[in-house]
């Protein structure tokens, strides 16, 4: 059977994303969600972090609307870019922080270029059906102009005890694919072996590890790329840990040697030490 026009759209634009099936997406959105105080002040202007990653030759930039405005003359033409839509800032009361808000639409990645489109769900939060409603509206309007959208499946929640729990992480993941997402970031579970019953619950839909943190030696966050690859992942959606390293460019080049081409860690450590 013929392909329609938009899922041929979002087949090209997810092999653009997903490179032989595997991406280094660099993350920021930090701005809004952790304030100025989260960048190293020699770098506040966001073009300065945007021009390394760009440089560097990451798979693809998730970042927002604003900050792609911005830097289009950097990464257009060179990377693609994923638009994050929803978003939330710290300013807001703690009890309301497990809300993601609508931070853009559909409308504006298609005019500025994106391929493809991404939003959060914090599975287990009080706010869920508010998130629910905002992604439905921004899936739906996706498909129609054939992006692709990845979820940020993040379990959290007063009745979450360990949101990096094997089997909470899991139920996100679960609910992430029957939500309909391309693509999946999520927690890292802390081993090899229990990232694969992840990626197992995936079940064919692209895996990606979630940053996180800045860990305090760089070799340990290579180990852990490297141990959700080994269990069968697709990559990682990675932000601090690139921006906040003293040299972004050599970190960028240490994880792109694990996620495309099995690198070992002690064979790419020294770029990061």
């Amino acid at each position: 059977m013929r392909k329609s026009l938009n899922q041929i759209g979002r087949e090209i634009r997810l092999k653009k994303v997903l490179r032989n099936n595997r991406a280094l997406i660099f993350a920021f959105d930090h701005g809004v969600e952790h304030g100025p105080k989260v960048f190293p002040e020699e770098k506040i202007d966001p073009r300065v972090i945007i021009r390394e990653a760009v440089e560097a030759e990451v798979d693809a930039i998730m970042t927002t609307l604003g900050i792609a405005s911005m830097t289009y003359d950097i990464w257009g033409g060179r990377v693609p870019l994923i638009m994050k839509l929803t978003s939330k800032t710290y300013l807001r009361p703690e009890q309301q922080r497990l809300l993601q808000s609508v931070f853009g639409y559909v409308r504006d990645a298609v005019a500025i270029g994106a391929d493809a489109v991404a939003a959060t769900v914090y599975w287990g939060s009080e706010y869920e059906d508010s998130m629910l409603n905002t992604w439905f509206t921004i899936r739906s309007t996706a498909e129609r102009f054939g992006l692709p959208v990845l979820q940020l499946a993040y379990p959290r929640g007063s009745a979450i005890k360990n949101m990096y729990d094997k089997e909470v992480v899991k139920y996100g993941v679960r609910a992430a694919i029957e939500s309909g997402a391309d693509i999946i970031k999520t927690y890292y579970t802390g081993s090899e072996e229990s990232f694969r019953e992840v990626v197992k619950v995936a079940a064919g839909i692209p895996i990606l590890m979630s940053g996180g943190a800045t860990r305090e030696k760089p070799v340990d966050f290579l180990r852990d790329v490297k141990s959700v690859m080994r269990a069968g992942a697709n990559g990682a959606v990675v932000g601090r840990n690139i921006f906040q390293h003293k040299d972004p460019k050599a970190m960028i080049r240490a994880l792109k040697l694990i996620i495309h081409e099995d690198k070992e860690v002690e064979e790419v450590a020294k770029l990061v030490e």
